[in-house]
Formats: structure tokens, C-alpha cells, sequence
């Protein structure tokens, strides 16, 4: 009965920062598979970055450099750093933790994930 609430989006403009909290209830994010994804508008949906289960961050290429994931144990948050945002950043974005024993964490991978966020938008303007 675990739930993430994702907070933090809004509208920037080009070359802005942002930064996404995902706030975890039901369960604690250690040891977790967790990670960011995003959907525009007419898109799939797509990894953004995560953390696996031994605390390595994998991203996608497309925010490499310019996004960070980190974690506060103590507050059980999820956090996504956007900086140097572009247009083609805009979307909806989704945390998202797996909690099951023994699964193979693909942080990029949608499959990888049991719970999941109901979003938050981010816009960018050029």
C-alpha cells in the first residue's frame, strides 16, 4: 500500500533549473530500485535516471550532465536536479520505486518499477 508524491514541476525557460521531489509513504526508498521517467505530449514514455540497489545512478543520454537523482534517507525523498533545461525536456514526470526482493533493477526500464507516482508537469519555454 506504498505511495509516491511527486512535487516540484512548473514552467522555466530555456537554460532554468527545476528540481522534483518524489515523497515515499508505505515503504523507505534504501535498497530500492528507484528512478525518474518522463512522457510528452504524443511520446512514449521514457527513462530519465535512477538509482539501482547498491546506489549507482545510471542516466539517460539525453539529461546526462544536466540532471541529477540523490536521496534523503531521513525525509524517504527522491529528488531530480534539472539544470540547463530545454524545450525538449518538457513533459510529465513520474518516480517510480521497485520494492520486491531480488528483481533486477534496470533503472531505465519501466518494467523494473511496482509503484509509481501520478506525475508532475514540467514545461520549458524557448
Amino acid at each position: 500500500q506504498g505511495q509516491l508524491v511527486e512535487s516540484g514541476g512548473g514552467s522555466v525557460q530555456a537554460g532554468g533549473s527545476l528540481r522534483l521531489s518524489c515523497v515515499a509513504s508505505g515503504y523507505r526508498y534504501s535498497r530500492n530500485c528507484m528512478g525518474w521517467f518522463r512522457q510528452a505530449a504524443g511520446k512514449e514514455r521514457e527513462g530519465v535516471g535512477g538509482i539501482d540497489r547498491d546506489g549507482w545512478p545510471s542516466y539517460a543520454d539525453s539529461v546526462k550532465g544536466r540532471f541529477t537523482i540523490s536521496e534523503d534517507y531521513a525525509k524517504n525523498t527522491l529528488y531530480l536536479q534539472m539544470n540547463s533545461l530545454k524545450p525538449e525536456d518538457t513533459a510529465m514526470y513520474y518516480c517510480a520505486v521497485d520494492t520486491r526482493i531480488g528483481r533486477r533493477c534496470r533503472v531505465l526500464l519501466q518494467s523494473s518499477y511496482n509503484y509509481w507516482g501520478q506525475g508532475t508537469q514540467v514545461t520549458v519555454s524557448s
